[in-house]
Parts: structure tokens; sequence; C-alpha cells
């Protein structure tokens, strides 16, 4: 299965074109959060991505709700967005959870804390692709300061369900980061879109 996986697309609608045309060649696509920024310019972004007609796993960031990101995604028919729940796409199982993971200084920002994080993520069957938006403490969760933001309670998850792929991003300066917990590879997206296999 080829995947095309990116986030972080902040309302940029020139790239969200570009992502457009580059899905004819996957078998899936993943959007793993932050579409807008803020909460402003959700609707648009989803718009322009709605063209891609591959089958579609998005999950909300911090700067949308699960529910905004549905309600935008309502009329996308190749869409399914995830936020402690699972899909299956030709037999592969897909695991998604979003937001921003652990709890940003950001009043307005959607967030989860790690226990909150540690119960979505208990049906989470083994072996799945998980879709994130934040990273796992440690992995791909690095900002400039050189400070770790990462989850303990998503690093946790990735090591006791072991899924076959854990993509997220979140932290900018960790983009095109690649890491690995056990058999598992983590990668941090960013916005330009990366093509994977598994």
């Amino acid at each position: 299965m080829k995947l095309l996986a990116f986030s972080d697309l902040h309302r940029d609608l020139d790239q969200a074109a570009k992502l457009v045309e580059m899905s004819a060649d996957a078998d899936v696509v993943i959007g793993a959060g932050d579409f807008a920024s803020v909460h402003e310019g959700l609707e648009e972004t989803i718009a322009a991505l709605s063209a891609i007609e591959r089958p579609t796993v998005l999950v909300p960031g911090n700067n949308e709700t699960d529910e905004a990101l549905r309600e935008a995604a309502a009329g996308w028919s190749a869409a399914t967005v995830l936020h402690g729940e699972g899909t299956t796409i030709d037999g592969t199982e897909f695991y998604g959870l979003g937001a921003g993971i652990p709890v940003t200084p950001w009043d307005w920002s959607f967030d989860l804390d790690d226990d909150a994080a540690t119960a979505q993520l208990t049906r989470c069957p083994e072996e799945a692709i998980l879709v994130l938006h934040s990273p796992p403490q440690g992995h791909c969760d690095a900002a400039g300061s050189g400070d770790h933001f990462g989850s303990p309670a998503l690093l946790s998850a990735i090591e006791e369900k072991r899924p076959r792929l854990a993509v997220c991003g979140h932290i900018h300066e960790s983009w095109g980061c690649e890491s690995q917990i056990g058999d598992t590879p983590i990668r941090n997206l960013g916005p330009t879109g990366t093509w994977l296999e598994v």
C-alpha cells in the first residue's frame, strides 16, 4: 500500500493543490492535523483538499476541533475523520487520534492531556497504522529550543500496540524527522507530502 501523508497545512491552499495532484499516485492519503490556523480557514483548506479521490484519513490538529473537522469534511466522500477511533481500508487497519497532546500553553488550542489520550488509545488494534497529530515523547518532538514536547501517553501506546507505522506532525521544527520505537517507524510529516509504503 502506497501512502501519501502530510500534516500542518495551516491554510496553505497552494500546497493543498499540490497534494491533490500528488494523490493520484497514492492508494491512501493521510492528513495528520492542523489544516486551519487558530480555528480559521478550515473550510477553505478542506474544500481545496476535497478534490482528492483516493481513500483519505484525517485527524484534527490542535488548530481545529474534531467536530469542526467532521463538519468541514462532511461533503468529501473519500475522507474519514478519526479521533479516538479506527477504520479499515483495503484490509489495512488505521487508528487516529488528533489534538495537541499533552496540553499546550495556548488557551485556544484543541488539546488532550495524557490520561485522556491513554483512554482514547485503548481501542487501537495492534499493528494498525497509527495517525496522530502530536509526536510520542522523545521521537520527532524537538522544538527549536531543543526542548522535547512529545507525549508520554503516545510513547506508551506505541510500545504496547506496536503499530506498523506511526505518523504525526505538530512540532514544526521536527518536520521530516524519522525515528523508531521497537519495530514501529515514526515520521513527523510536515506539509510537503511524504511517500510511505506499508
